[in-house]
């Protein structure tokens, strides 16, 4: 959430931000309410106050043997508790107010990031790699999947629903592969794998801020505090939770796998086909923890672990700087990583890689202690895929594609295969 101090000290930078952002952030209620709820608090120290003087001068009139001038201001008195007790109720109703006000006021764009209302505005940062070309029409992996008999929608719709899949034989070996694969890769460099419960409780998801804003997109377990994670961002940044670290221990950058769950509820009917948009998938996720002075060198180093999996393994891609209307809630600012996708003759996003700054810091109670001493302070957290599982398996199938319906293995994946070199459609 942002700080108080910001929204009070500066309302129209704030405003001017929120505005440039998608959504109807309540900014306006929020600083009526503010107000409101200091004017209470003001109100209110003055009239304990007063009651203390009151308390004083009716124990002095008493002792002085003016009974009666001790009686009168005992009623005051209690008319004055009367008014304090009314107003300890409002203030406390307007606390409450203000902070579920806070909890859905997404964070302010950094200074760098484009402005505009959505994907339109986002900025080419670079490219890598060449799209390969092909003396064939290449296939979707919807179609590429199935004829190799690795991908299987209906059984799932049998057992499950729709948007869900079925990886037969090589596609699960593959699926199982690339995980270990992308984990050992940022083990290699520096990341501290973790492994974490795929259920996490509702403050953990207020923490990082999926709930409230976000909780049709969530699977909640019906008669419990626990919901299926929508990613590995949420436990993993969550281990830290009001705790203070040591400047000296951070950086710290961390790498998970885990199964991720999502309704899709906003995605009004997006790429129903194939697997690009499942309500579940399988990710590894990283993510950092930083001093706010290293935070951005910290995205750069973020986007270079995700840009690391794509490169070993030969697929061609481009990082946008997605535009403040196209940025997440917790963002300040986003690198997306779109990978080629021949089969459908388009760029797809296949990796986000976010600096919260202190948004996510300030509700999780995460702070750092100064090396030199001094107070506590927030740290900056941020996350990244580090990749999308589902959506490489798809990169893979599309790019590596032959003409007779085969698909060649990237060399960097081979031994994850027991040296498989090449899947063929069956028989």
């Amino acid at each position: 959430m942002l700080s108080r101090e910001l929204f009070r000290n500066a309302p129209d930078r704030v405003r001017q931000a929120l505005a440039t952002r998608r959504g109807d952030a309540p900014l306006e209620r929020l600083l009526a309410v503010d107000a409101g709820w200091r004017q209470a608090q003001a109100e209110l120290e003055g009239l304990k106050a007063e009651r203390n003087r009151g308390s004083k001068e009716i124990g002095q009139l008493f002792a002085s043997g003016r009974r009666d001038e001790a009686e009168a201001a005992k009623g005051r008195m209690a008319a004055l508790g009367t008014r304090i007790a009314e107003l300890e109720a409002e203030a406390t109703r307007l606390a409450n107010e203000m902070t579920d006000l806070e909890l859905v006021i997404p964070n302010l764009p950094h200074e760098s990031v484009p402005a505009g209302p959505d994907e339109t505005a986002n900025r080419l940062e670079r490219t890598w790699g060449e799209p390969p070309r092909f003396d064939f029409e290449p296939q979707a992996h919807w179609d590429l999947g199935v004829s190799l008999g690795i991908l299987d929608f209906e059984r799932a719709t049998k057992v499950t629903g729709a948007r869900f899949a079925v990886l037969w034989g090589a596609g699960a070996a593959l699926e199982r592969a690339l995980v270990t694969f992308m984990l050992d890769l940022h083990r290699r460099h520096g990341y501290r794998e973790v492994y974490v419960p795929f259920m996490v409780n509702r403050q953990a998801l207020l923490g990082t801020g999926q709930l409230p804003k976000f909780e049709e997109d969530l699977f909640h377990l019906e008669g419990t505090d626990f919901y299926l994670v929508p990613t590995a961002e949420v436990p993993v940044t969550n281990l830290h939770a009001g705790e203070i670290l040591e400047e000296e221990s951070l950086p710290r950058r961390y790498c998970a796998y885990t199964p991720c769950f999502r309704a899709e509820a906003g995605s009004h009917g997006r790429d129903v086909r194939g697997l690009i948009r499942q309500h579940q998938f399988d990710k590894v996720e990283l993510v950092h923890i930083a001093t706010p002075e290293s935070s951005y060198d910290e995205l750069a180093v973020l986007t270079a672990s995700a840009e690391r999996v794509l490169q070993t393994l030969g697929l061609a891609y481009r990082v946008v700087t997605l535009s403040t209307g196209d940025m997440g809630f917790s963002a300040a600012k986003t690198l997306d990583l779109e990978v080629w996708l021949p089969g459908q003759g388009c760029y797809r996003e296949i990796s986000s890689c976010s600096n919260c700054e202190d948004f996510q810091a300030r509700r999780l109670e995460l702070r750092v202690r100064p090396a030199g001493g001094g107070k506590p302070r927030l740290a900056h957290t941020l996350n990244g895929s580090g990749i999308a599982v589902g959506r490489t398996l798809i990169a893979i199938l599309e790019n590596y594609q032959q003409a007779d319906g085969s698909v060649i293995i990237p060399e960097a994946l081979r031994p994850y295969l027991g040296g498989v070199e090449k899947l063929t459609p069956p028989a």
